[in-house]
């Protein structure tokens, strides 16, 4: 997808929300997600967590953040916690990480990414 793409959609997040919180209530690992926008240097996914769901340990973006939108959470990282509640907005850190519920929440990730064309032209500018 192109920035900005060529045909622009309106993202309903109340509906979005109720959608995906419906989808984690049947579940297996009670949460859902989905991609509401992808773009050359942007994706941002919606996550719904029932209380207690867990995103296990995993590596970070390289830069990202995530914003509560209701609920709240728990990200563990290196040695560190932060407890995010909602309206709160918390850079993603930079270590391997996990995330668990503390109550029913729904978030955003937003995860930024150079460029396609930038960074291959970074890459082929660097061999000269």
């Amino acid at each position: 997808m192109s920035h900005p793409p060529e045909e622009l959609q309106l993202v309903d997040f109340d509906l979005e929300q109720q959608k995906l919180m419906d989808n984690a209530r049947t579940a297996t690992a009670r949460r859902a997600g989905s991609t509401i926008f992808h773009g050359d240097g942007l994706r941002q996914t919606m996550v719904a967590l029932l209380q207690d769901a867990e995103l296990s340990d995993h590596e970070s973006p390289p830069e990202a953040f995530i914003h509560v939108l209701q609920g709240k959470i728990t990200v563990n990282g290196n040695g560190r916690s932060w407890n995010i509640i909602m309206g709160q907005l918390l850079p993603v850190p930079p270590e391997r990480h996990s995330v668990t519920a503390l109550e029913d929440t729904v978030l955003t990730l937003t995860v930024l990414r150079p460029p396609a064309i930038a960074h291959a032209l970074t890459d082929t500018t660097a061999r000269f």
